[in-house]
């Protein structure tokens, strides 16, 4: 079985971080939302990975992941170039697969429990294709799946007016190669692209079965900045965290930190876990880091109040207020104004920025 993971799209909604880089390559918990993938892909045993790259990004995408050799995987890049809709996606990846059935996983989604079970439910019957479904209280933003008794998934339907279930489809789908030939005959939905859901019901009215696994554990679309923070929270909730890093006597550390051989927490700042500091970071004395924050690397923290926050690197906070729920990019420099003396913040800071507040 192959790998097929999607990592086009333009990251609108996560705008202005993806104004200069790929959606895919923003860090949760210090770590790429794509390497997350590549690790679930490579856990359900499946080492040959075709990775579908847009017009924007697809360099950085290149240059980060390389030839796979460094997650134990091998990588076929395959270009997609505009972004005409998840089947024409996967039709894309058609000369990759060949005969072989494939596990398609959306590259900005973050699933705990990995793929793994979805895979081995699919192998074990005898289907056209495979579906990750998780219960959700807004079906009518989704691809929403009927599914009888047993699992079987009986009908599919993108965004409905009218929800079936509030089954809805997550981005992690097991296909047969037969799914080519039911994208060749797809027409694009109203929104002009051509539905991954379209096709799936294309190989159900052919009279192949489709098998669904209902995702029980957390799983998110890190497509918002909101998302990315939610997800940060869960990943180092989770997290085996260790601090290898310099703890200077005088620091105040508590919970679980996660603390790269080059960071360093100095005497008089205040550290609460969970929380993960980047190589090349010092979080200087005054400095408080609350729960559920990753800070990246090449960062100075000096006087700075931050928590359930991401800094993706690179970046200089010296502010005296309070910073939130704040996602900043890379190279944002946040300090305070003389006039100003904050209670708290709410940022999506793009990069390169400069911000007084």
């Amino acid at each position: 079985m192959k790998g097929v993971l999607l990592s086009g799209g333009t990251g609108s909604r996560l705008r202005p971080i993806t104004h200069t880089g790929p959606k895919q390559l923003v860090p949760v918990a210090n770590k790429p939302v794509i390497e997350y993938a590549i690790e679930d892909l490579r856990e359900a045993g499946i080492t040959e990975i075709g990775v579908v790259l847009g017009n924007k990004g697809r360099e950085e995408i290149q240059d980060f992941l390389g030839d796979g050799s460094a997650y134990g995987v091998d990588i076929t890049y395959i270009i997609q170039g505009n972004p005409l809709g998840l089947a024409h996606a996967a039709g894309c990846a058609r000369d990759f697969v060949g005969d072989d059935d494939f596990v398609m996983y959306l590259g900005d989604n973050i699933l705990k429990q990995g793929v793994t079970e979805l895979v081995e439910s699919f192998e074990a019957g005898d289907y056209g294709a495979g579906i990750a479904l998780q219960e959700v209280e807004n079906p009518e933003a989704f691809g929403i799946a009927d599914v009888d008794a047993d699992g079987t998934v009986t009908r599919l339907v993108e965004k409905p007016d009218d929800p079936p279930s509030n089954l809805a489809l997550i981005g992690m789908y097991v296909f047969s190669p037969a799914v080519f030939d039911a994208i060749d005959d797809l027409e694009p939905s109203w929104r002009g692209e051509l539905e991954i859901t379209d096709a799936i019901q294309s190989l159900l009215d052919d009279g192949y079965a489709i098998d669904s696994h209902v995702v029980t554990g957390w799983w998110k679309d890190t497509g918002k900045p909101e998302d990315i923070l939610e997800a940060n929270r869960l990943v180092l909730e989770d997290a085996a965290l260790e601090a290898e890093g310099e703890i200077e006597d005088g620091a105040e550390t508590r919970g679980r930190i996660g603390l790269a051989a080059s960071a360093t927490i100095e005497e008089g700042a205040v550290v609460r876990g969970p929380v993960s500091i980047a190589a090349n970071t010092t979080i200087e004395s005054g400095t408080y880091v609350g729960p559920y924050t990753s800070i990246g690397p090449n960062s100075t923290l000096s006087g700075v109040h931050i928590e359930n926050s991401v800094v993706i690197g690179d970046s200089t906070l010296t502010a005296s207020g309070r910073i939130v729920d704040s996602l900043l990019g890379r190279s944002a420099d946040v300090e305070s104004a003389d006039d100003l003396l904050p209670e708290g913040r709410r940022l999506v800071v793009g990069e390169n920025s400069n911000l007084k507040l």
